[in-house]
């Protein structure tokens, strides 16, 4: 199949490699996903050594961000009483900090507190277990809405502490991943890996060239049954992101119903666009804006990125008929 290649704007020519390094492909299971690892790296580092700086990076952002784990920091703070405060590690923080600059930014189509809306559409770790899609009460889902709110968080970053205004329920899947991939990144770094490319439930991050000088070229991914030519990008110093529709959804009455919610209705994410793509050199904001746009749909998505100069790609489906668009930025990495 053809393809077509994009070339980052802002290239910068990737180190040359050292004599005697080694490549170090490593993989494992992690947050209910896969990650894996290619890394080059000097022949006296170990594979352990790599693979045990990756597992205790992303040890810890189970510990401390996953809704899943009942006595991780995040949860405990899900069920804290009203009033209280809670000191906050680097990492916590530095996501609590990131969403809630998002949150801004995208007048709440990024919202950390959506958590109680995932699970009441059954996406959650605190949903009930049902075979299909049972369109939420009315006045349940107004009710659970009054709970959300990014606003009602107090973070107090001076003191790097967080207020629990009561029955606030953080929910980081719209950014934990992205920073997990990030932490894996610094992990290679300060192992002392000279070039990698490493991914996390499909998002990545690319850093110096392959072993033969080529750099790390990675497929932008596509929705299924969409045969478009494929676009690749060389990933030195660039995280990838994508939010799509076919992920994980459920049917209803031939209505599609993602697991992205918008906060600002209550309600799945339901539009033409099938996927979002966005490349950024951090991983964790990729995850995050790829989020943002989803929810705003192609048209408000589309300004937003344009505005902001992010680099993003948009499919669309129209009757299994798929359309892209690629912001401004993106197009000019093209060859």
């Amino acid at each position: 199949m053809s393809h077509r290649v994009l070339i980052p704007v802002d290239l910068q020519a990737p180190s040359i490699l050292p004599p005697g390094v080694a490549l170090r492909r490593l993989s494992g299971q992690t947050m209910g996903t896969t990650w894996s690892v290619q890394a080059l790296a000097p022949r006296s580092l170990t594979q352990e050594t790599v693979e045990a700086a990756i597992a205790s990076r992303l040890q810890r952002v189970i510990d401390e961000m996953s809704t899943w784990e009942a006595d991780s920091l995040i949860s405990r703070f899900n069920r804290a009483p009203a009033g209280s405060w809670h000191a906050l590690p680097e990492d916590f923080f530095t996501v609590l900090d990131a969403a809630l600059t998002m949150a801004t930014d995208s007048a709440g189509a990024f919202d950390p507190t959506v958590g109680p809306l995932v699970d009441l559409w059954g996406f959650g770790a605190g949903s009930v277990p049902r075979d299909a899609l049972r369109l939420p009460d009315p006045a349940l889902l107004a009710s659970t809405r009054q709970r959300c709110g990014w606003q009602r968080i107090l973070l107090d970053r001076a003191g790097r502490k967080v207020q629990q205004a009561g029955g606030v329920h953080l929910d980081f899947s719209g950014i934990a991943k992205g920073y997990a991939v990030d932490l894996v990144a610094q992990a290679l770094r300060e192992c002392g890996c000279v070039s990698w490319l490493a991914e996390v439930g499909g998002e990545l991050v690319g850093e110096g060239v392959k072993a033969d000088g080529q750099p790390w070229w990675v497929a932008l991914e596509r929705p299924p049954q969409d045969d478009s030519p494929a676009m690749v990008v060389a990933l030195h110093g660039l995280a990838i992101a994508t939010s799509g529709d076919y992920r994980r959804y459920v049917d209803h009455d031939g209505q599609r119903y993602a697991h992205t919610i918008d906060p600002r209705t209550g309600t799945p994410v339901r539009s033409a666009l099938a996927s979002v793509t966005v490349l950024h050199r951090q991983c964790m904001v990729a995850d995050a804006l790829a989020t943002v746009l989803t929810v705003l749909g192609e048209e408000a998505g589309l300004s937003f990125a344009r505005e902001r100069g992010i680099a993003a790609l948009f499919i669309t489906r129209e009757d299994d008929v798929f359309r892209e668009t690629l912001t401004p930025a993106l197009a000019a990495m093209l060859e």
